[in-house]
């Protein structure tokens, strides 16, 4: 029986009313994530000017704000960094072309660049990391490099011409030359020019260079993706802050060396018995960790407490009037634990019901009657007002037509 050799999926193609990414979320999956680059005319061909060039330099400007301008020197192929925040004098001094402005978590100070991730719900809400916007002048870029994460190059105003490569034997070494970590050789083997609304997706590791056509803004929404090392090295530090002085690696058989210095296999049997953790590491601790490290992993700044602190009583009495509102920097995850679930909210960690838990990570804003309606119990509702003492959550009047 012959056996026929499956299609690879296209590397292009057009969006449709129905599907934004050309194919479904989960043959999006399938066949392109982590996987092989994907071009989508046209996804967002109804919008795509979240912000403009002006309120991105004001944002630029803001204390806070992570921000970097990025100048090319073509003549001599030098590339230039500035880290923000920036005055306007900054801009007013910058050449006509081949300068980027960048600017990190745009979504957490603008929420028209927040409802941009709203086109990405079918990846868990954890996973994404943020929207970076791009402002670039004619010939403005960053150089030809690697991300290590994936990420969607959604096309604002203007064009953009992208080159990737999808060879897997391209060398990946770095020039040592730039502050910039830009890639010494790089052949690329597609090249397009993204129109207003296009999209294009790159799984981790495809080397890849952005050029502006003319002025043009390109919204990134990048996804979380830690190290292997940043993940050890937290549950090392999480596993070991359970850990009393008196625990220690202990050796109460110790016989008489037969070497100096020599580590054998009853020292690494000890040495095993010292690590529990780590030899069979429990799943309930494991689950802990891993939503305290994701929920706090890159944050850019911490919730600040309200000025005034309020007491369970008044939260209960203003909240069926009002909305609740979650803070942009607070980061949430929830898993389920019999009899509920646990609530990760920037590092921390709280039991609650699932209804709860997954109807405060569902959505940035809430309607107070509901979150009554969930809230029933003393202990829940103190629960919530340690959240909104914290400065993860604040209430809000609602808009009285509501």
């Amino acid at each position: 029986m012959k056996r026929t050799r499956r299609r690879m999926p296209a590397i292009e193609i057009r969006a449709r009313r129905t599907l934004r990414l050309g194919v479904s979320p989960a043959r999006f999956l399938r066949d392109y994530w982590q996987k092989r680059p994907l071009l989508i005319r046209g996804a967002f061909a109804a919008r795509h000017d979240w912000i403009t060039p002006n309120d991105l330099a004001g944002l630029a400007c803001a204390e806070g704000a992570l921000a970097r301008i990025v100048r090319r020197e073509p003549g001599r192929d030098r590339w230039n960094l500035r880290d923000g925040p920036f005055a306007g004098r900054d801009f007013a001094r910058l050449p006509k072309t081949r300068w980027t402005l960048l600017v990190q978590d745009v979504d957490k100070w603008d929420a028209d660049v927040a409802a941009l991730l709203e086109a990405f719900a079918f990846v868990p809400s954890w996973r994404i990391d943020d929207v970076m916007v791009s402002y670039a002048t004619d010939g403005g870029g960053v150089g030809a490099h690697v991300d290590q994460y994936d990420v969607f190059l959604v096309q604002g105003r203007g064009r953009r011409r992208w080159r990737i490569s999808v060879d897997p034997r391209a060398p990946k070494d770095f020039r040592d030359d730039a502050e910039l970590k830009l890639l010494r050789h790089f052949a690329p083997t597609h090249d397009w020019v993204l129109e207003p609304g296009d999209v294009l997706y790159l799984p981790p590791g495809v080397p890849h260079e952005g050029t502006a056509v003319g002025e043009c803004m390109t919204f990134s929404v990048g996804m979380r993706a830690p190290a292997q090392a940043e993940l050890m090295l937290d549950f090392a530090a999480s596993a070991a802050a359970s850990l009393g002085e008196e625990a220690r690696y202990a050796d109460p058989d110790l016989l008489p060396a037969r070497a100096a210095g020599e580590i054998d296999a009853r020292a690494m049997r000890r040495l095993r018995a010292a690590m529990p953790l780590f030899s069979n590491v429990d799943h309930n601790a494991l689950l802990r960790w891993f939503g305290a490290f994701i929920t706090r992993y890159r944050a850019a700044h911490e919730a600040a407490p309200p000025p005034r602190r309020s007491t369970a009583a008044a939260i209960a009495h203003r909240l069926p009037q009002s909305v609740l509102q979650r803070n942009p920097w607070s980061r949430t995850a929830w898993a389920r634990r019999a009899p509920g679930a646990l609530l990760f909210v920037a590092g921390t960690i709280v039991e609650c019901s699932a209804a709860l838990a997954r109807t405060l990570c569902s959505t940035a804003t809430m309607d107070g009657r509901d979150a009554a309606r969930l809230c029933r119990s003393p202990a829940t509702m103190q629960m919530l007002t340690d959240l909104i003492n914290a400065g993860h959550w604040r209430l809000a009047q609602r808009n009285p037509r509501a």
